[in-house]
Order: structure tokens, then C-alpha cells, then sequence
């Protein structure tokens, strides 16, 4: 069972998800840290009431990116971990982490990639009036949202969307299509061709 790390930045409602998976055992993980960078997130609370032990900082109180990530790594190295998955980390994985763990961090994000990277992509969508969103999971690399593309599921948005309702539609997809994914690549290293073609 792999030992993996999950990176929040907000409520942490993804970080939520893989926490109830793991206890039921459909996801085959053991969750040894989150990583936050912002000490106040709901997410460092999940943590606490899942007994699961968070490393939270302040980036400002580090002199540079490369400064924090060594004290990540340091944290990580520490817990064992062999897997980074990102749950709503607001801030690009830099050269420091991806030098020890490339290839072994995936993210998740509410658009269909390439379209609408970076922040607020649901606000981005309904902004250009786009007729389809949906969740894409991708491996990390040095870009924003850049990364190899795993597997996408689309959904429409409707003409009366609004914000609230098309984030609830998302979450929905992301709290279900994330763990599944996640126990194919901890434990087969891959993904079937059927969840494959998921992707538009």
C-alpha cells in the first residue's frame, strides 16, 4: 500500500473525498500527510479529525519557493511518501519537488484542459460562454495546469447555469472520477483504456 501525500489549499472538499475512499478501502492508500499552505483551510481541520498528520505553512515566512519546498520534501521524506496527489494547491510545484517526485504527482482541474488553466477556471468557462466543462486529471510538470492529461469527463453547462450549480456539478464528478483513478495508478501504475475513454 502506497504512502501518499495530498496538497490542499482551501476546504479541502477533494481531500474530503479520498479520506472516505481510503476508509472504506476502495482506494488502497495510506494518507500520511497533507501539505497546506495556508494554516487556516478547512482543510488542516479535515486533517485533524482523520488523525491525519498536516504540515501547514505560510509561504511568506520562507525566503523563496525553493526555501519551502525543501522543507516539504524534508516532511515528506520524513512520512515515507511515494505519491503527491494535489487537491486544490493553489501554487505551481516547483523544480524542488519535482525533481525528487516527477512522474508521481497528479492534480486535478475543474476544466477541460487546455481550455481555462490556473485559477478560477468555472469562472473562466462561464465567462467565455462555453458550452462544455468537466474535470481533467493530469500529471504535474513546471507549467500551469501543462502537464500529460491522464483522463477527462466532460459535462454540458447549461444556458441558466450559474457558478454555484456548475461547481456542484463538477464536485460531483471530481469526488468519484479522483479516487477511482488514483487506486488504478497506486496500484496498477496505470489506467484501463475504458475510464481512457472518458476523454474528449
Amino acid at each position: 500500500m502506497k504512502k501518499i501525500a495530498v496538497f490542499a489549499s482551501g476546504s479541502g472538499s477533494n481531500f474530503q473525498a479520498i479520506i472516505d475512499v481510503v476508509k472504506t478501502g476502495e482506494l488502497e492508500a495510506d494518507i500520511a500527510l497533507l501539505v497546506c499552505d495556508k494554516p487556516e483551510a478547512f482543510a488542516v481541520r479535515r486533517a485533524e479529525s482523520a488523525h491525519i498528520p498536516a504540515f501547514a505553512f505560510n509561504p511568506k515566512e520562507y525566503d523563496s519557493k525553493e526555501a519551502y519546498e525543501k522543507a516539504i520534501l524534508e516532511k515528506l521524506k520524513g512520512y515515507g511518501v511515494e505519491f503527491i496527489v494535489l487537491a486544490g494547491y493553489m501554487r505551481l510545484i516547483g523544480s524542488t519537488l519535482l525533481g525528487e517526485y516527477s512522474g508521481r504527482i497528479v492534480n486535478i482541474h475543474p476544466s477541460l484542459l487546455p481550455a481555462f488553466p490556473g485559477k478560477d477556471a468555472i469562472g473562466q468557462a462561464l465567462a467565455a460562454k462555453a458550452k462544455w466543462s468537466g474535470v481533467t486529471i493530469h500529471y504535474v510538470d513546471e507549467g500551469m495546469d501543462t502537464g500529460p492529461i491522464i483522463v477527462q469527463e466532460r459535462i454540458r453547462i447549461s444556458e441558466k447555469e450559474t457558478r454555484e450549480s456548475l461547481q456542484k456539478k463538477i464536485q460531483n464528478i471530481e469526488h468519484k472520477l479522483y479516487p477511482s483513478i488514483l487506486q488504478m495508478l497506486l496500484t496498477r501504475g496505470e489506467v484501463q483504456s475504458d475510464e481512457k475513454a472518458r476523454t474528449y
